[in-house]
């Protein structure tokens, strides 16, 4: 298995036999592990690939190494797991020098509210529109609206009754 073909290691005769051996011996137990770590499963296999890449730049360590070079890849891994988890990467940052205008609010919702209602407020007769306008943007009473209009109070609540019917069905009818 070449795991790690184009990359020179530092010493070139014993690193390749080592590194395929150790891939053998160990690929599966890393993965696990780094599974056991990490939330994504594709981030886990690139640790153990750095791990192994790293392995392969240090053969003649491994080598000359009093130890299992079963812990030097565990400890490896881990600290990759640790590097990853607390570099801007993990943080979602990025490095940038466009100094542009922050995020500003999207008013679109509103906006297109406002124009659904002076929509639905225009297919309403001019007398139903009144009564709406006068109870619920100007917050006049009933008795305010009837003395504006200069109808009884019994016509507003009419009107006011007739025209939230008709807001509701042309609501309904236009899929609002």
């Amino acid at each position: 298995m070449t795991l790690l073909a184009g990359i020179a290691p530092t010493t070139s005769s014993p690193a390749p036999r080592l590194v395929d051996e150790l891939v053998e011996q160990h690929r599966d137990a890393l993965l696990a592990y780094a599974q056991r770590l990490l939330p994504d499963h594709h981030l886990a296999e690139d640790i153990v690939q750095e791990t192994f890449i790293r392995a392969w730049r240090h053969a003649d360590r491994l080598l000359n190494r009093e130890g299992s070079a079963r812990g030097w890849l565990f400890k490896v891994a881990r600290n990759l797991i640790v590097d990853r988890s607390r570099s801007a990467y993990a943080r979602h940052e990025t490095v940038t020098t466009d100094d542009g205008d922050p995020a500003q609010e999207d008013h679109t919702g509103p906006a297109h509210a406002s124009m659904e209602a002076v929509s639905l407020l225009r297919s309403l007769s001019p007398e139903h529109r009144n009564v709406l306008v006068y109870l619920y943007i100007y917050g006049l009473t009933v008795d305010e609206t009837a003395r504006v209009l200069c109808v009884p109070a019994g016509t507003v609540r009419s009107r006011r009754h007739l025209a939230l019917r008709a807001l509701r069905n042309r609501r309904a009818s236009l899929g609002y």
